[in-house]
């Protein structure tokens, strides 16, 4: 992980950063404070709240996260179960605390996704919730839905239900931490089990034909002691791959719950054209490393993938161009009559978000069609009245996640660069255009360090390393721009900071 702290060249610095994140926050309509209406629900429910009969409390359940995080929507304990495994995970049980048709459902409605902005997180659900009362603390008893899986040697699922119940996570670990205690030998059995578990599922999704996207992902973090920010690309560790796979096949059994029952919510995703495929293939012939995907000796694009390293140049260039091959992912709602896809193609199954309803809405309504569909009861008719409005409400929150992350990396970019014009810096060529109507070629590219992407104009071969001359930087259109210096030889050799692998849209 890379750390590249904005010059602090005093108040006036700061506070021009700090008012171009304001300014941004009002250019896209970002939600504030929760409306009166909705606290007073929110405070009741937590006052009111009462606890599932079904006592789980015994269950030695940990959750793992990012070391700041509070609002913990999982927490997992795996055991060996005859030549298989048992594993039980846990999820909030946010439903709980919402009224259908309420002032704080209408609320959560309209924000739909919790949002990362540099100066300050935005809910989804008050903190008294989602850091808090509803949040997997530890020692703490919570309610949940509780996931509970037997596997065979293999990792494949045998059974799977969920149920409300009573828990208490022992204990809140950080991936950094759990990497650590599972690389000296010194991790609980769960814990190593998770290791053991999350592997035999990553060979699973190879053997169906998914395939994982690993592009370098920029985060903008803020200093709560100095106020200051820094971008980062982050490192993934293995741990974090392996705790996303019991996600995953939690996610990929309430898919299979809910289309044998054709009632629910999917997260779905085509599997790439013919047209991608082959623009693809050229691609990566032209920047030197063929991918065969016909013929003797040929991979699926996802095993092509697993192939690259993005700390090296030409690699990174082509997990850039592998870009395209994923997309077109949408929720599809489905009362009666299934929807005409219903496979996520990166997965290579069917798949439902589930694990994260402290900070996705759409979970809400999956975990509470899998709870009744389990049970054999009817799915509450709130979750069913109102499920085909879901789809639209989601794709309006992603769009507006999108938009904030992309103009917040801008906006602390262009103040992380400021102080720098004219200074020449090693880059990466990512991509190359064409110019168009009599302008100047351009290509997209990424600094070695800092962690700043950008556009430059020039000449340029995708993979290879250049020197680039910053031109600009603009705060207030949240720009920079780099031209050309020299190109240097084509180089395969480390790409500076190495990607993270994407979260499955």
């Amino acid at each position: 992980m890379t750390h590249t702290w904005i010059p602090v060249s005093g108040p006036a610095a700061q506070d021009g950063l700090a008012a171009a994140l304001t300014a941004l926050r009002e250019e896209l309509q970002l939600p504030s404070a929760f409306p009166p209406e909705a606290m007073e629900e929110a405070l009741r429910a937590v006052q009111e709240r009462s606890l599932p009969d079904w006592d789980r409390t015994e269950l030695e359940l940990v959750t793992i996260d990012p070391a700041s995080s509070t609002d913990l929507d999982q927490a997992v304990h795996i055991a060996r179960s005859g030549t298989g495994y048992a594993v039980s995970y846990a999820i909030a049980d946010v439903p709980s605390f919402i009224q259908p048709g309420g002032a704080l459902d209408a609320e959560c409605r309209r924000r739909g996704l919790t949002l990362y902005a540099p100066d300050g997180r935005i809910p989804l659900h008050p903190e008294e919730i989602s850091e808090d009362a509803g949040s997997l603390l530890p020692d703490a008893e919570r309610g949940a839905f509780l996931w509970e899986f037997a596997l065979d040697g293999s990792g494949e699922v045998v059974s799977a239900s969920v149920r409300r119940a009573r828990v208490k996570s022992r204990a809140k670990l950080s991936y950094q931490g759990v990497q650590q205690s599972i690389d000296d030998g010194n991790a609980g059995e769960s814990l190593m089990l998770l290791k053991e578990v999350g592997l035999k599922r990553i060979e699973l999704e190879r053997q169906r034909g998914g395939a994982s996207l690993k592009l370098p992902a920029q985060v903008v973090e803020q200093d709560p002691e100095t106020g200051t920010y820094r971008l980062e690309t982050e490192t993934p560790l293995p741990v974090e791959d392996w705790n996303a796979q019991i996600s995953l096949m939690t996610g990929m059994a309430a898919a299979d719950i809910m289309l044998r029952a054709k009632t629910g919510i999917l997260r779905t995703m085509p599997a790439p054209d013919e047209r991608s495929l082959m623009t693809f293939e050229r691609q990566a012939a032209a920047l030197g490393k063929p991918w065969r995907r016909t013929g003797e000796g040929s991979i699926s694009y996802g095993e092509y993938l697993r192939t690259l390293d993005p700390s090296q140049a030409k690699d990174l260039a082509i997990v850039h161009a592998a870009a395209a091959l994923f997309r077109g992912a949408e929720y599809a709602a489905f009362d009666g009559e299934l929807p005409e896809n219903t496979v996520q193609a990166a997965i290579g199954a069917p798949y439902a978000h589930t694990t994260a309803p402290l900070r996705r809405l759409v979970d809400r309504w999956v975990l509470v069609i899998c709870e009744a569909l389990c049970a054999g009861t009817p799915v509450p008719g709130w979750a069913r009245e109102s499920l085909h409005e879901v789809p639209e409400l989601m794709r309006a929150a992603d769009q507006r996640s999108s938009k904030l992350d992309r103009a917040a990396i801008d906006t602390v970019e262009a103040a992380l660069m400021g102080p720098r014009i004219g200074e020449v810096f090693e880059a990466i060529v990512i991509s190359t255009g064409n110019g168009k109507n009599g302008s100047a070629p351009t290509a997209s590219i990424q600094l070695l360090e800092p962690a700043v992407s950008a556009r430059c104009t020039g000449v340029m071969e995708a993979g290879t390393k250049v020197r680039v001359r910053l031109d600009a930087a603009d705060l207030a259109r949240r720009s920079v721009s780099f031209s050309l210096v020299t190109p240097e030889a084509p180089d395969d050799g480390p790409a500076g900071n190495p990607g993270s692998t994407a979260s499955i849209p």
